[in-house]
């Protein structure tokens, strides 16, 4: 790849993975405040496969450039930005636009990578690590001796989830295909087989008191299910409706729906409550506060993974310009970790 030419995948329409297109320009100038970054790392997530259908609830109007995060090296500083960052390993959490060999950002919105982990490591935890750690310290507000459920406990999200709440001394139960059930069991996650058990059934025999909290990716059908599996004084925290991903019509219907839901049975009268979970979420009313969080959050996040309580789970490393293979790749669900696209 050449590395004076700013290279990037774009997203023109409703596509399959191969009708992703390579775009080449030059490298764009930092401005105030700015830095340009050259990427190490970035990766394939739930948002790429929603966006490319055109199912992820906010995503900018087509063609752009996808890739929710990524690691690199700061390659170029702007006015008003201490030239001592380049050179620096940093993270950053984007939405859309990592995808690309140059990403231009905020300089505030880059997160120092630490001394011992590699490039593909840190992408690993980024959008995952921040989200498992928000959702398991900020909103549910886990505690020692505790069990949750964790939807989807060999995915992205939930794996990091599963590890990082085993690390606070809590008790997990997570659903999982299978091929995922010996890994688990040997991170002490109880696994529960999805698509053969009756996973509500299945889990009241392990805690018939009901869990502590249930964190909920899927939607539909599983968020009432989780509802009605919690502990009184419990919390569910649902994120995302990977039930709906290849459905058709509106893509804001199924999240309004889980947001309905959850302010109805906040009303209820029983001491459990319910939180729709958004990593953007207070980004517009205060950015100073949101970037310290997150900051703050993802610090600690790769600090787990350097004490060896979160394992960087990396199924497969291909070139920015094999995007469309990685994507397949990720979409297959024959693979555990995650996808790393590298220059």
């Amino acid at each position: 790849m050449d590395s004076e030419r700013l290279v990037q995948v774009v997203l023109p329409g409703v596509v399959a993975p191969e009708g992703l297109r390579i775009r080449h320009a030059p490298i764009p100038d930092p401005g105030p405040g700015q830095v340009v970054v050259a990427m190490e790392a970035t990766g394939v997530s739930f948002a790429e496969q929603q966006m490319r259908r055109g199912r992820y609830f906010d995503q900018p109007p087509f063609p752009f450039v996808p890739g929710y995060d990524l690691v690199g090296r700061v390659h170029t500083t702007g006015p008003g930005v201490d030239p001592r960052l380049a050179g620096r390993r940093v993270a950053a959490l984007v939405k859309v636009g990592g995808w690309a060999s140059h990403v231009l950002l905020d300089a505030d919105d880059a997160v120092e990578v630490p001394d011992g982990l590699t490039p593909a490591q840190a992408e690993t935890v980024v959008v995952n690590g921040i989200t498992a750690w928000q959702m398991l310290h900020r909103t549910a507000r886990v505690r020692a001796g505790q069990t949750v459920l964790v939807h989807g406990a060999g995915g992205g999200v939930g794996s990091v989830l599963a590890q990082l709440a085993r690390a606070a001394g809590v008790r997990v139960i997570g659903t999982a295909s299978p091929r995922h059930h010996e890994a688990l069991r040997e991170l002490d996650v109880t696994p529960v087989d999805y698509r053969s058990e009756d996973v509500p059934g299945r889990v009241r025999e392990l805690v018939p008191g009901g869990v502590d909290a249930v964190f909920d990716h899927v939607g539909g059908r599983s968020v009432v299910d989780s509802w009605r599996l919690l502990a009184p004084g419990g919390t569910l925290v649902a994120y995302g409706s990977a039930s709906t991903r290849d459905d058709t019509g509106s893509k804001q219907w199924p999240v309004l729906k889980i947001l309905a839901r959850t302010w109805l049975w906040n009303t209820l009268p029983n001491g459990r409550r319910a939180r729709f979970y958004n990593i953007w979420a207070g980004r517009a009313r205060n950015k100073d506060r949101f970037r310290a969080r997150l900051r703050g959050d993802l610090t600690e996040v790769f600090a787990a993974v350097r004490r060896g309580e979160v394992s960087a789970l990396i199924a497969a490393q291909l070139p920015l310009t094999r995007a469309a293979e990685a994507l397949r790749l990720a979409e297959s669900g024959t693979v555990t970790g995650k996808v790393v696209l590298t220059p």
